[in-house]
Formats: C-alpha cells, structure tokens, sequence
C-alpha cells in the first residue's frame, strides 16, 4: 500500500480496479491524478462492498475504471452500478507504454483511474443484467455441445476404422446419424478382455454420449430461440436472419447497445470496417482483422445466405464483379452493409 496524501474529502476521487479472479486490486486518485491510496479486496460479496466502502470514504466518488469487466471484473461492475456508481470499461495498457513503466498489479489499477480520468481507451461496458446476458449463457453452452458432440463422432468413427472386422464391416456404408443409432443399442457381452466386446462397449458408450449432447442442444435450440424471438424481433424479420445470427449479433452489442455511438462503431466492433492506411500520396485501406470474430462470422454467414437466396444481392454481386471487385471483396462490402442494417435493429429491438 502506497502512503496516503492528505487531501480534501470533499473532494471528487476516480478509482481504477485491476481485476483477478481471487483478488482485485484497487487505486483512488485525486482530480489531478495523484495516487491518494492503493488496496486490495477479496472477489466475494463482502470484498465487493468494501472496495465500495473504501472508494468513497476518500472523497466524492465520481467514476471507477474497471479492465475486465466482462470477465473477473463483471461481479465488481454489477456492484457497483447496482449502487449508482458510474463505471468505465478501461483497455489494456498497450506494449510501449507497458514497456516503460512495467507491469504490477497496482501500476495496472493506478494506470486503469488515470485512463479513466483523462477518458483515454476507455469505453462503457456492458450492463450484462438482461435477456442478452441469459441468451449469451445459452450460446456458450451450445457451443460446447456442439464442440462435444463433434469430437464424439470423430472418437466413433476412428474407433470404427481400427476395430475388427466384422464390426468395421456392419458400420462402413452406414451414415453418422445411422451408426449412432445402431450402436446405442448394443448389448456388449462380460467377456470385456475380448476386443470385439470391448469395441461394441466403446460404441455403445459413445454413441450415448452423442444422443446426450444432441438432446441438450436441441433443448437449448428451444430456449435461444424462445429467447431471441421475444428480444429481436425486428433483427429475426430480416432476410436470411436466424435464431443463432441473430443471437451471436446481440450478444455481441449487449443489453445496453446504447453503449455504441453509431453504426460505424458497431462494425468496427464485428471487425467490418476498413482501417485507414493511408501515408503520403498513398490513399488506402486494411482489412480489420479484430473485433469479435464470432460476430464477424455470423455476418458471413448472413451475406453468404443472401448470395445464394436474395435476388438483391445476386444482383449486387454480378454488378460489383463486372466492376473487376473478387468474391472475397464482395462479401467484405456486403458484410459492412449487414453491419449498418443489423445494427439499427438491434438498437430498435433494445
């Protein structure tokens, strides 16, 4: 702990937190930005309000800036919003800087209040309270699902390529879905020395792990799509929208999209939107590889959709390809309107 300066406590104080998953870290600084005391705080309940506490006993507590709030530092945000407190989403340090003047714990959370103060790289975070918050818990659980689902029929069928023959040669012309049906249903003998038995209770085995994981998507499917269809309306009308596009797009603007200043903001966050490159003469721009990519490939997938069913489109691609523009310069273009077009439902779904 740094040693306190006295200052007036009447005074407004910012606060910078430096989040981990057992301990946050936290700084208060003057409006001039000296450090008027530094502390850490447990990430339970308790800890929660008294990093609260502590903050404003210094002084008027004006706003806190958090990095990570839509990680470790999503319980300390709710909290802290929860009692009025305005709180800043602060990005990471960049390497030069970082390189300068090193990296501790507290110099991350004395940097996360001076950024905060001086409004640099900071941006308001997600509310994470609402619908949006429950279908992103939803996704995460389906893509494991899915993830699960895919390295279990991966395990079956190598398994298949390598068990003796008479196994291998029942399940080789039969399809995925067919042979985990024929396998869930195998009654394997006692006699697990034998390799044949012992093959027939490994499908078995895995083969029920598959109808699992496809029983509980297929109830998530349901609940997303309860979910998405009451909170997207709007976003779910438009032309090759579905349930899992849809869900990934709002997921990614958050229950409070009101946090986007404009269209172009919100393109630069699904990784859309051209980077300027421009030096001297040379007038050009870069492709944005960041962003949310997930956000990025739904748009992909909604533009490779409209390519394929969307007389618009169609007609849009064969004019931009007369023009001498590639399929994959095409799609970037598309991808840049679907932003424009998403976003402006999701901001009248929100």
């Amino acid at each position: 702990m740094t040693d306190p300066i006295v200052v007036e406590r009447a005074g407004v104080v910012t606060g910078g937190i430096d989040t981990h998953k057992d301990v946050h870290v936290a700084a208060v600084i003057d409006h001039l930005g000296a450090v008027i005391d530094t502390r850490s705080f447990p990430t339970t309940t308790a800890g929660y309000e008294a990093l609260r506490c502590w903050m404003s006993w210094h002084g008027q507590l004006g706003r806190v800036g958090i990095e990570g709030t839509g990680s470790w530092g999503a319980g300390i945000a709710r909290h802290l919003k929860a009692h009025g407190i305005s709180v800043v989403e602060i990005n990471r340090p960049n390497r030069q800087i970082r390189r300068r003047n090193g990296k501790t714990d507290l110099i991350d959370a004395i940097g996360a209040a001076r950024s905060c103060l001086a409004g640099l790289d900071a941006g308001t975070p997600k509310t994470a309270d609402g619908p949006v918050e429950a279908i992103r818990m939803l996704l995460i659980a389906r893509r494991s699902a899915i993830s699960t689902r895919t390295k279990v029929m991966n395990q079956i069928r190598s398994l298949i390529d390598t068990a003796p023959e008479q196994l291998r040669d029942r399940y080789q012309a039969m399809s995925g879905p067919d042979i985990v049906a024929t396998a869930a249903k195998h009654r394997p003998g006692t006699t697990v020395a034998d390799p044949v038995t012992a093959a027939r209770q490994a499908l078995r085995s895995l083969a029920r792990h598959h109808q699992l994981c496809t029983d509980q998507i297929t109830e998530l499917d349901s609940q997303l799509e309860h979910l998405v269809t009451a909170t997207a309306p709007t976003l779910i009308d438009l032309h090759c929208v579905g349930i899992q596009t849809a869900a990934t797009l709002i997921v990614t603007a958050g229950d409070n999209p009101n946090r986007l200043t404009s269209e172009a903001a919100f393109a630069a966050l699904c990784g859309v939107n051209p980077i300027p490159a421009s030096s001297g003469r040379i007038t050009r721009h870069r492709l944005n590889r960041g962003g949310d990519r997930k956000a990025n490939s739904a748009l992909w997938t909604i533009v490779l959709a409209r390519m394929a069913h969307d007389p618009a489109t169609r007609a849009y691609v064969q004019r931009r390809t007369t023009e001498g523009l590639t399929k994959r310069e095409i799609m970037r273009c598309l991808k840049r309107y679907v932003a424009r077009q998403t976003y402006r439902a999701i901001k009248a779904d929100l």
